[in-house]
């Protein structure tokens, strides 16, 4: 039996006393806290580690397999993934899922040229660094989607040489969501025919397949892999993802390794065991009527957010159908004690599934000029 320091003990009490008190009041970061896997502590008492593919077992053992390909088939059919050409694995989070699906498109058009909106999470750029891929970055429009016009002059300008298109599915600051018909689009005006499309759908992929309409960003929608984050709508206390992919393209970059006695597939190799119960617990407590009922929570609030801040004279906003309200930056104060992300003079909230209304109401009084005065 393991035994802390007094003084360590203390440590741990006062980390545990942060971490409860900063979790309390966030809003501006979308991270699911309404979670409870307190009936999977037992698992913490071992090594779990699903090393190699997810779908071949390995000379270690002591993996959770079997959920995470669970899992995956009940991701791969949200994003309505051809049945006898999609794979997939539980990782670390979207921007390793972004570099997944970079990967792969390379290993397909090595000579491509990556076109990504300046809306684009702050890990592409990173991405393309890590790949040695080229990269072209085209105008957004004022919500924050992608500009198709530029994106097709752009195209015309390199049309002979293959495209790989990174599409967000939900941006950072405004959750714009570009679409997948209108990309293939504009690649089939500016007669592009070699290109890969990659969705980045961090928060949005848990969200997007329950929306009536159903936005164009799937894989019957044209999209070649998907990357989701497992910690953000769905929620888990560490950070994972999940990336979906068309199998034909990852059979490009499989090889077989003794030592594990399995296939390498992976970025990582080893691949933490814990996240895909996490996930796997949520699907399977919740069912795609929870899951549903949960987006419908999220939309209500951030409609309910507009209209409460717009009452005070806030010129609040909302892309359709999102759960992100953005506004004019507020004050110093206001930022620290919400933990609102900023950009460029506008700050935003987001309506995860745990947020209520009375919380957006003690921001809405906390925001009053009569309050910031």
């Amino acid at each position: 039996m393991r035994t802390l320091a007094e003084s360590d003990q203390l440590k741990l009490e006062l980390l545990l006393q942060k971490v409860r008190e900063n979790t309390r009041d966030f809003l501006g970061y979308p991270v699911a806290k309404d979670f409870d896997y307190r009936d999977l502590s037992d698992l913490l008492k071992y090594p779990l580690n699903n090393l190699g593919d997810p779908f071949m077992d390995s000379t270690f053992t002591v993996d959770s397999k079997e959920m995470e390909r669970e899992l995956l088939s009940f991701i791969a059919k949200l994003f309505r993934a051809p049945e006898n050409d999609w794979w997939g694995y539980v990782n670390n989070g979207s921007s390793e899922g972004n570099l997944y699906g970079l990967y792969l498109a390379r290993e397909l058009y090595p000579n491509a040229i990556v076109y990504y909106s300046e809306a684009t999470h702050y890990s592409v750029q990173k991405n393309l660094h890590l790949l040695h891929l080229s990269g072209i970055v085209v105008r957004s429009q004022r919500n924050g989607e992608i500009c198709y016009d530029d994106l097709e002059q752009l195209l015309n300008r390199n049309r002979h040489v293959p495209a790989i298109i990174l599409a967000n599915i939900g941006t950072t600051m405004s959750e714009a969501r570009d679409k997948v018909n209108k990309l293939k689009q504009s690649l089939k005006k500016a007669v592009v025919k070699n290109y890969y499309i990659h969705c980045d759908a961090a928060l949005s992929g848990g969200i997007v397949p329950f929306l009536d309409p159903r936005p164009s960003f799937d894989f019957e929608d044209g999209a070649d892999s998907i990357s989701l984050s497992g910690h953000k709508f769905f929620g888990s206390p560490v950070p994972c993802g999940v990336v979906i992919v068309r199998k034909a393209n990852r059979d490009r970059i499989a090889r077989s390794v003794s030592y594990i006695g399995s296939m390498d597939t992976t970025i990582t190799g080893s691949r933490n065991g814990l996240a895909p119960v996490f996930l796997w617990h949520t699907i399977k407590s919740l069912g795609m009527e929870g899951l549903k009922k949960r987006v419908e929570h999220s939309l209500e609030v951030a409609a309910y957010t507009v209209e409460q801040l717009r009452q005070i004279g806030i010129e609040a906003w909302r892309n359709e159908q999102a759960i992100t309200v953005v506004l004019p930056t507020p004050s110093a104060s206001i930022i620290k004690k919400y933990q609102l992300a900023t950009e460029n003079g506008y700050s935003h909230i987001i309506c995860m599934p745990n947020v209520s209304k009375k919380q957006i109401d003690e921001v809405v009084i906390s925001l009053a000029p009569a309050s910031e005065g």
